[in-house]
């Protein structure tokens, strides 16, 4: 029995869409590898989930070196398309943070109750979708203070050691000078006294 033909639509239930996307994901990554080993052709492949987890393969080589060679390929094709597109881009990406930044401050009216009316499924949609963006930003940058964080205390530490290291030689060395030989007692001229007076003998 042949299966029906699947819409391509986003798929609400999100158990279903999560095992969709593995499961297409999967099989995305075994085709390019196939690929690559059929026809002898260099493949990368990134991938960013809904919650902002990054996939990524490049079959020959690494990731970084595919794409230092598409930037160099693109740059020595196109140099003036890509010169004039950076104003263009600013611009496009301006509007697209205000539009992202006036669903957030709707949904937010909404949750908290200030709000007109009731949301469409879409503007949910997007505010859920602006939400996840902007909850994986804040914790890639609290990771980052945090490494940071851990990296001080690590240069700290190492800090310290040096300079217990160096007062415990210096203790160890201050020993060592401090601990000399006792004084003699068979000296021929032994000191006495003798009716008051000091007399050698």
């Amino acid at each position: 029995m042949a299966r029906g033909k699947v819409q391509l639509k986003r798929i609400e239930n999100p158990v279903h869409r999560q095992v969709t996307f593995c499961k297409r994901r999967a099989g995305l990554l075994k085709k390019a590898k196939e690929l690559s080993v059929l026809c002898d052709a260099e493949i990368g492949l990134v991938i960013f989930s809904a919650h902002g987890k990054l996939y990524e393969l490049a079959t020959k080589g690494t990731m970084q070196g595919l794409i230092e060679r598409y930037m160099k390929f693109t740059r020595g094709a196109q140099p003036e398309a890509v010169t004039e597109t950076h104003p263009l881009d600013a611009k496009e990406e301006t509007n697209v943070l205000k539009q992202e930044i006036a669903t957030l401050q709707m949904g937010i009216r909404y949750l908290f109750g200030g709000g007109n009316g009731t949301m469409t499924i879409d503007e949910l949609q997007a505010v859920e979708k602006n939400l996840e963006i902007w909850i994986y930003h804040i914790r890639s940058m609290k990771m980052n203070i945090m490494l940071q964080e851990i990296q001080a205390l690590r240069d700290k530490e190492g800090t310290l050691k040096a300079a217990n290291k160096y007062l415990h030689d210096k203790i160890v060395e201050n020993a060592t000078v401090t601990n000399f030989a006792p004084f003699a007692t068979d000296t021929p001229y032994p000191l006495i006294i003798h009716d008051g007076v000091f007399q050698l003998y």
